[in-house]
């Protein structure tokens, strides 16, 4: 798959560094044993000479070591003589020995003697029972203490019972103790918090973001994983790449797949789809479905569709619907309608909401309106803005204005620039200018030419004459429905590229409104042949007028036929005039078709004379 190294050589993710190597690891591990042996050497000589605290660490010594039968003679000679970490330790033993009451029974006792620790161990006991109250009292008894693992088992036992702000206030001390899935589990709270911004507070959630992203950090810089994904995931937002990609690196070298994935995804959006495909693998062998389908589509970009099927297959495997439309998709894009609408219909009916919109239109396709519209309806009732405005499409055909125009204005209201045309051309038909003009503006905005267009004429017809412009005068300013027509002429629109021109031709600017007349006239546009033919001829170029008043006029455009029958008939041409003069009077309207006529019939006249 490549380099895995490509991007971190570059300096744009962090490297890990001051790690220890294998040798040092080592040589630490065997002095650590030296030291342990040595300990325990001095720890029976005080334990022979009677000394209770030696045989409590030498006790608790030996149970690390998993020798339990060691450690109990010391722990019990040790509980037997006041020794309250003994008698934890041994609660502790009994309880891992499988003796849950007796070791109860000595948590108790170290407990009431002031042990913060069988107070803790002693509530755990109890919430295993299901005796809340009692597990509460001791693990109230622990956390007062400072117990850090008391805090955060009474944090969740609270939690548990609904009491959020007693859960906040341990999950808290807790985390300010050092601990690490308390932290994360209070950025949590705090995330959510932000996210439902309460009572509109938007200070206070601003707030409790910033909060957030705190504990998040210090769970992260503790080991923990998933406060490492949060923390990327924040930064990333936020533009941070570069300590996001080192966030999600450390969170996916221990394990987490959604970090994994998250990571390839940075490193594809930098370029680096070699590292990125190596972090996607090591996600979706680890069950992650984003990660299989972006794997998926990486494949299917270059061709291998049988690889891209296997990942689609193996997202959906791992419960991801996307994997499911994907394969719809790469189905449909082969040609193969029924495997596509069998893929459709599988993630459609698992609530995606594009499947549902896909599945729909294939049915429309095929003649199936009746199959269709109630697809469509899934999608846009889940949110699909294309699936909205196509049931706009699809009532329009019925000619079900009310419909169509509901579906419109939902989909106009998500954003989209097509619908918000629909509605504004609606709104045109119903005489509201304003409402029109609100939604046109929108669907200019979003870069729809044809509302571009449309949004100038409302304009146009609101602006007053403007002044003649007089010779030698500075231009005037353009005006705003001027700048929209522009805009659509940019963009290609052949109506507002003639107008356009016009304006310019009345500013007296020949050289922008013949290069917008011939862009128009080259795109198809007999208006704007016709009136570039106009502006030649004024500036003494009639035989090239001639030419763009024919492509005009063979695109049924009256007048320019009219004004060949003209020029021909002053050539002394009168047959060639006479038939322009015929096709103008075909082509009108009324008053050409008159002047065409009475120019015809003197033709004739001619001709027959």
């Amino acid at each position: 798959m490549g380099d895995m190294a490509n991007l971190f050589g570059t300096g744009r993710f962090a490297q890990p560094s001051g790690q220890p190597s294998d040798q040092e690891e080592a040589a630490d591990e065997a002095q650590e044993a030296a030291d342990e042996a040595a300990e325990e050497v001095r720890l029976r000589l005080a334990v022979d000479g009677g000394d209770v605290e030696a045989m409590s660490v030498l006790g608790a010594l030996l149970l690390r070591r998993g020798d339990f039968d060691g450690a109990e003679s010391h722990l019990r000679a040790a509980t037997a003589a006041g020794d309250r970490a003994a008698a934890n330790n041994l609660g502790v033993l009994l309880h891992q020995r499988g003796y849950a009451d007796e070791a109860a029974g000595w948590w108790r006792i170290a407990a009431v003697a002031g042990s913060a620790a069988a107070a803790h161990a002693l509530g755990r006991h109890f919430r295993e029972r299901g005796d809340e109250p009692a597990a509460e009292y001791w693990l109230c008894q622990s956390a007062e203490q400072g117990h850090v693992l008391g805090a955060y088992a009474l944090a969740d036992l609270l939690e548990h019972r609904g009491d959020d702000t007693g859960s906040e206030r341990w999950m808290r001390a807790a985390a300010e103790r050092g601990h690490r899935e308390a932290a994360y589990r209070l950025a949590r709270t705090l995330d959510r918090r932000a996210g439902r911004r309460d009572g509109g507070d938007d200070e206070a959630a601003a707030l409790a973001a910033d909060e957030a992203e705190q504990w998040y950090r210090q769970a992260a810089a503790r080991g923990h994983r998933r406060g490492a994904l949060h923390l990327g995931t924040i930064l990333e937002k936020r533009g941070e790449l570069k300590e996001a990609g080192r966030w999600y690196l450390t969170s996916a070298k221990d394990g987490e797949a959604r970090a994994a994935c998250a990571l390839g995804f940075l490193l594809r959006d930098a370029g680096d789809t070699e590292s990125a495909a190596v972090w996607w693998l090591r996600a979706a062998q680890d069950g992650d479905g984003n990660a299989a389908n972006a794997l998926g589509a990486l494949h299917a970009e270059r061709g291998e569709t049988q690889t891209a099927e296997r990942w689609y297959r193996a997202a959906m495997d791992a419960g991801d619907d996307n994997g499911a439309y994907n394969l719809g998709l790469l189905c449909a894009e082969q040609g193969r309608t029924t495997q596509a609408e069998q893929w459709y219909r599988r993630a459609a009916y698992a609530g995606h909401r594009e499947a549902s919109n896909a599945l729909a239109i294939l049915l429309l396709r095929a003649g199936d309106e009746t199959g269709a519209e109630p697809w469509f309806s899934k999608a846009a009732e889940a949110g699909s803005v294309d699936a909205a405005f196509n049931l706009g499409i699809l009532h329009a055909g019925r000619s079900e204005e009310r419909a169509a125009l509901r579906w419109y204005e939902r989909a106009a209201a998500a954003g989209h620039t097509e619908a918000a045309l629909q509605v504004g051309m609606a709104r045109l038909r119903g005489g509201d200018e304003r409402e029109a003009e609100r939604f046109l503006r929108c669907a200019a905005g979003g870069g729809s030419a044809e509302a571009a267009y449309r949004l100038a004429t409302v304009l146009d017809a609101r602006r007053p004459p403007a002044p003649a412009h007089e010779l030698g005068e500075p231009a005037q300013e353009k005006s705003e429905c001027e700048e929209w027509y522009e805009r659509a002429a940019s963009q290609g629109h052949r109506r507002a590229q003639v107008r356009v021109g016009m304006l310019a031709a009345a500013r007296g600017d020949v050289v922008e409104a013949a290069r917008w007349y011939r862009e128009a006239a080259e795109a198809g546009s007999r208006n704007g042949a016709f009136n570039l033919g106009l502006l030649l001829a004024r500036e003494g170029s009639e035989p090239e007028a001639v030419v763009w008043w024919r492509r005009a006029a063979d695109a049924g455009h009256g007048r320019a036929a009219l004004r060949l029958a003209l020029v021909f008939a002053r050539r002394g041409e009168l047959a060639e005039g006479q038939r322009w003069a015929d096709l103008a009077v075909s082509l009108g309207p009324a008053e050409v078709g008159e002047r065409a006529a009475r120019l015809r019939d003197a033709l004739r006249q001619e001709l027959s004379a």
